[in-house]
């Protein structure tokens, strides 16, 4: 994972197509958080992957469950 803030966490990611668009979701084992986020079929899949972490990541700090 490219966050520092997530390392040594387990994120489990969940790819779905629906026509054009794709559905990521994102889900921290540890904490059982879980976020989603959409995106074109023709981002590539490594945008949608780090797209989703970050807001993973955001999750986490709101809910103070990481440290920002």
């Amino acid at each position: 994972m490219g966050s520092s803030n997530l390392q040594g966490r387990e994120v489990i990611f969940e790819f779905t197509q629906f026509g054009h668009i794709v559905k990521v979701t994102a889900m921290d084992t540890k904490s059982r958080t879980e976020i989603s986020i959409q995106g074109p079929s023709s981002t590539a899949q490594s945008i949608l992957q780090t797209n989703a972490l970050k807001r993973l990541e955001y999750v986490l700090k709101k809910k103070g469950i990481i440290k920002a």
